[in-house]
């Protein structure tokens, strides 16, 4: 999708070059002129289908994620996506609908738009950070501490681990720093080439033990993220607010003018 973003703006860059960069007092003479303007059949084409797919951007984002729309057959984090990609390249369909010409409230609700779309990119990336299951749904605190196991014991068990070998994953499951963990897995990983264990088994050791840090890390950072979200959307939803009232203001004047696309 990011592919069909970046190909969808270099075409509309590439054919309505010559116009954009044309100054704004000398457009009226370009030979395109009535194609390339805000009310030109091609610009104004832009603006109808870029506000389109944001509206079914959002829409169908908000149906499935509060009242289960199609929960049956598209996972969120999937829908989640989609919304991101028609609210990005909505946005730059509008952009070339105004062709760079910003002035009055269509420069409010540009910028808003902008805000919506920076501030759009940061929610994803708080959303990531939530720990969900295979559906996309965000996991409860609950259902984490659940998946947790007692390793100590879970290792003795399984591979005879004795104490002092057992002490290292405890201290480095407590470890709360990254390259710390990182120097104290090699060190793992050393004590375990010299026990007379199967290379399979010491690979298991590893895999459970980075397992177990990545679970205790969702733990601690979920109540962090979850809060976050909140405040984000304290941000979000006011600047989109803002935009849709004035895309449909906008959209009622141009048809009090008598403006018409196609149709």
């Amino acid at each position: 999708m990011v592919a069909i973003t970046l190909v969808v703006t270099l075409y509309l860059f590439y054919i309505g070059f010559t116009y954009y960069n044309t100054a704004l007092e000398e457009r009226f003479y370009h030979p395109r002129h009535n194609w390339f303007k805000p009310s030109g059949l091609y610009g104004q084409g832009l603006g109808i289908f870029g506000t389109l797919m944001i509206l079914f951007g959002v829409v169908i984002y908000i149906a499935r994620k509060r009242y289960n729309f199609l929960a049956k057959y598209i996972r969120l984090k999937y829908l989640l996506e989609f919304h991101i990609f028609l609210c990005t390249l909505g946005p730059i369909l509008v952009l070339f609908h105004t062709a760079f010409k910003f002035g009055g409230i269509v420069s409010i609700a540009f910028w808003s738009m902008v805000a919506v779309v920076l501030s759009g990119i940061v929610g994803r990336f708080i959303y990531n950070q939530i720990p969900k299951t295979i559906e996309g749904r965000q996991m409860t605190m609950n259902e984490l501490k659940e998946m947790k196991t007692d390793l100590a014991v879970e290792l003795h068990q399984k591979f005879k681990l004795e104490s002092n070998t057992l002490d290292i994953i405890s201290d480095l499951m407590s470890e709360d720093n990254t390259t710390a963990n990182s120097k104290k897995l090699g060190y793992l990983r050393k004590v375990l080439n010299r026990k007379d264990l199967p290379k399979e088994d010491r690979n298991s050791i590893i895999k459970m033990v980075k397992n177990e840090i990545s679970l205790s890390r969702k733990i601690a950072r979920l109540s962090k993220m979850q809060q976050l979200f909140k405040y984000w959307h304290v941000v979000h939803m006011p600047f989109a607010l803002i935009m849709l009232v004035i895309v449909v203001i906008h959209i009622g004047v141009t048809l009090a003018f008598g403006y018409k696309w196609i149709f």
